[in-house]
């Protein structure tokens, strides 16, 4: 048999046993509401059996280890959601500015709206109407001017807008890109410290818990692929280069000029260029380069065609006063297009007819290139053109918004599931927590009624 003291011993060791279960339920309580906190369970085993003259006698149980609850799958699965959640908010709140830049209410039927150049332009049309209907009217060339300055003004502040929003998607990645160098900053300091804490034994759980709500946070700014060593250390890795490798941070993430401004993403060190695949980073590259360039070609196409189409009517007919040669628009962009200042200061300058005569044939022409298909504008209408332009950003900002929708609902789902996993459920706690005060006091029970077996057997020798 054990004997009293080995019995004693056997007490003692239950009743740490059972604080240590005490102390991690408290542990899951304060952390209930700890992002990225993961729960933690005590492992209990039975301690050696020894052998007496009845046969091999248990000596009671240990904590062995106070073991992290988490899925390493569902880890990943949410980092790999995260970066392409982080894809598509990248694409929408650079799609979503666009649209609030342009003043039109983008959608994938015609991207018209009441407001912003695509009125602009019917007012002009709707103005070089007005003008053949009355080529001798002060108050309709007053009119036409008013319309063609504002279709100018238009242009210029989209094509303004554009730039800075262009400028603005640069500082946002410049942002994300230090942002990630701060997070692989901490990764690489908390494999140290995981190293540190694990190297006599036992798991580092709060510090690990903080390593993966740091990898998350990076996987939402860009997508990487991690291993991890005996040792309790991980790798990251971002477009084939290993930024960190354990207890040593290989290199960092700088922007640089990829050509015309737009900043892409390379090592800061290596100068190595990166091609990224998802997280907001790539999601502001993609939106920039894509849909806002894009946009910005076919405005600049399309001022330069109206102003060349206008021009080539209007230069080639006469004024009231027989003057003749004069262009309507001036530039070469969407940034540079205005009115003639000539015919500003004086509108009888606008020339509305085909000879010195006064008649309305070259404002009646300037009127019907509303309805007329332009070659250099894939053979549509100017109206239509930039309509088929807004169309576009509509179709991409709708994709965007389903897809953050869809990946959204993902992200619940994974982080609902991991909950049910590695989340603290406080009713779970609150029993543990008296099954454990239980079984202490029933220890301390036995430690006690040991204790009293001791004073009698001392007191035989009395």
């Amino acid at each position: 048999m054990l004997g009293l003291f080995s019995t004693l011993d056997l007490a003692k060791r239950s009743m740490q046993t059972q604080m240590t279960g005490v102390e991690v339920a408290g542990q899951n309580i304060a952390n209930v509401n700890t992002p990225g906190y993961s729960r933690q369970r005590v492992d209990i085993a039975t301690t050696a059996d020894i052998a007496t003259t009845a046969g091999m006698q248990g000596t009671g149980a240990q904590a062995v280890r106070i073991q992290q609850i988490v899925s390493d799958l569902l880890n990943g699965q949410i980092q790999s959601n995260a970066s392409d959640l982080g894809y598509q908010q990248g694409r929408q709140t650079a799609l979503q500015s666009t649209q609030d830049m342009l003043g039109e209410i983008l959608n994938s039927t015609n991207g018209t709206s009441s407001s912003g150049l695509s009125s602009q332009l019917n007012n002009l049309f709707s103005a070089f109407q007005g003008l053949a209907t009355s080529p001798n009217s002060a108050s309709a060339r007053q009119t036409l001017l008013g319309a063609a300055q504002n279709v100018a003004t238009s242009f210029n502040q989209i094509s303004k807008h554009l730039s800075e929003l262009n400028t603005s998607l640069n500082t946002s990645l410049t942002s994300d890109v230090n942002s990630a160098n701060k997070l692989l900053a901490q990764v690489t300091e908390l494999n140290k410290q995981i190293y540190t804490a694990e190297f006599s034994g036992g798991a580092a759980n709060d510090l690990r818990d903080q390593r993966e709500q740091a990898l998350e946070n990076l996987s939402k700014l860009t997508d990487f692929t991690t291993g991890a060593d005996s040792k309790g250390e991980i790798t990251v890795t971002i477009g084939g280069q290993t930024l960190v490798n354990g207890a040593q941070q290989l290199d960092s993430l700088k922007t640089y000029d990829g050509g015309g401004g737009q900043l892409l993403v390379q090592t800061a060190t290596g100068a190595v260029n990166l091609s990224l695949t998802r997280g907001t980073m790539q999601g502001t590259i993609s939106a920039r380069d894509n849909e806002l360039a894009t946009m910005q070609t076919k405005l600049n196409s399309l001022a330069v065609h109206l102003s060349g189409a206008v021009n080539g009517i209007h230069n080639v007919g006469f004024s009231p006063s027989g003057t003749t040669g004069a262009n309507f628009f001036n530039g070469i962009s969407a940034a540079t297009i205005s009115v003639n200042p000539t015919l500003l200061d004086d509108p009888t300058l606008i020339q509305t007819s085909n000879g010195p005569s006064s008649d309305n044939s070259v404002a009646l022409q300037l009127s019907q290139l509303a309805s007329s298909p332009q070659a250099g504008l894939s053979n549509e209408t100017f109206t239509d053109f930039y309509g088929s332009a807004l169309a576009g950003l509509g179709t991409a900002l709708s994709d965007a918004n389903t897809q953050v929708t869809s990946q959204q609902a993902v992200t619940n789902m994974l982080t609902t599931q991991r909950g049910a996993i590695s989340g603290v459920n406080i009713d779970e706690e609150m029993t543990n927590l008296l099954t454990f005060q239980r079984s202490y006091a029933a220890s301390a029970e036995l430690l006690k009624t040991v204790d009293q077996m001791i004073q009698t057997t001392l007191g035989l020798k009395n």
